[in-house]
């Protein structure tokens, strides 16, 4: 007995910290896929037998995400299709948007683009994205909480939001991600959700629920959020970058919890060394109705302002 029967996954990870929970991705590719989606994107071959082979070998190789969307609510689908493709590296994100009638499209984008600057293939996207994802099937904690957020941000920015496929983390749900700057939210109700994207569109960076940005490993999740929480929300979304501690810095921390530390770095000179560690908690469901697995997190352990 873990304490934890009964809960759902979301439940029963309320205690776990969500900075540092964010998945690590740069690349995006995002296909609209109305009705249902499966469990797996990939292994489901939602998308078809025809093309699912080849572009599960493309994104792989080009690290990016491959993750179906739709809009909110039923609507009647015209065969035409929205593809987002979007790179969240820490300078210069873009988010491009084409449109295809047939899915082997797909298979003329060169996904190694994402690596560098924006490719003028499509419409560039000016205002951020959100998507929430709502695939019940991969986890019932994502449909239900998911659903309702989105529908409410949608009702109020109908061209900007959509329900994704799974994107990591939907014991975080409602789990949401900011394209195309990849910043990761979870456990927002309706008005934080309104506010995260409020502050986006001033190129602001909402700090509750605030998971971390993709773009980084925990471990530089946690160091930046560290940071911006010190700073109270005084810090734009590119203020601050994550980089490898100098080594002339010494750290410290006990080694048996030791979980590595990062230098963040705001663009007016300002440096500081963030030390993790990570912290075990209780067994408990990572998904909805897996059996319990031990738990870990990634926290802030020590934060030193460099001069």
């Amino acid at each position: 007995m873990t304490g934890f029967e009964g809960l759902s996954c979301s439940s029963a990870a309320q205690e776990i910290p969500l900075p540092g929970g964010a998945t690590r991705i740069t690349g995006w590719l995002c296909v609209e896929q109305p009705g249902a989606w499966g469990r797996d994107v990939i292994g489901d071959e939602v998308l078809g037998p025809d093309i699912t082979p080849e572009l599960a070998a493309r994104t792989k190789a080009a690290r990016v995400r491959p993750t179906l969307i739709r809009r909110t609510g039923r609507r009647e689908f015209s065969g035409r299709r929205t593809v987002l493709l979007a790179s969240s590296r820490p300078e210069g994100s873009w988010c491009e948007r084409l449109e295809i009638d047939d899915l082997r499209e797909l298979l003329d984008i060169d996904l190694h683009v994402v690596d560098g600057p924006a490719p003028g293939i499509g419409a560039a996207v000016t205002d951020p994205l959100v998507l929430v994802c709502a695939h019940g099937k991969r986890d019932q904690c994502c449909a239900m909480l998911g659903r309702p957020i989105a529908a409410s941000l949608s009702a109020a920015h109908p061209d900007r939001v959509w329900e994704c496929s799974h994107t990591g983390g939907h014991r975080f749900a409602p789990a949401v991600i900011l394209l195309p700057t990849g910043l990761t939210y979870g456990r927002l109700d309706d008005t934080a959700a309104h506010t995260m994207l409020a502050a986006a569109d001033k190129g602001e960076v909402s700090l509750q629920g605030l998971r971390g940005r993709s773009c980084y490993s925990p471990v530089e999740q946690v160091a930046e959020v560290a940071i911006r929480q010190r700073l109270a929300e005084g810090a734009g979304i590119d203020d601050l970058t994550v980089e490898p501690v100098p080594d002339h810095v010494e750290l410290a921390g006990d080694p048996a919890t030791f979980a590595g530390a990062a230098q963040v770095v705001h663009r007016d000179g300002r440096r500081w060394v963030v030390t993790t560690r990570t912290v075990a908690y209780a067994p408990r469901q990572a998904s909805c109705g897996a059996p319990p697995k031990p738990a870990t997190a990634v926290v802030a352990d020590e934060i030193r302002e460099l001069s």
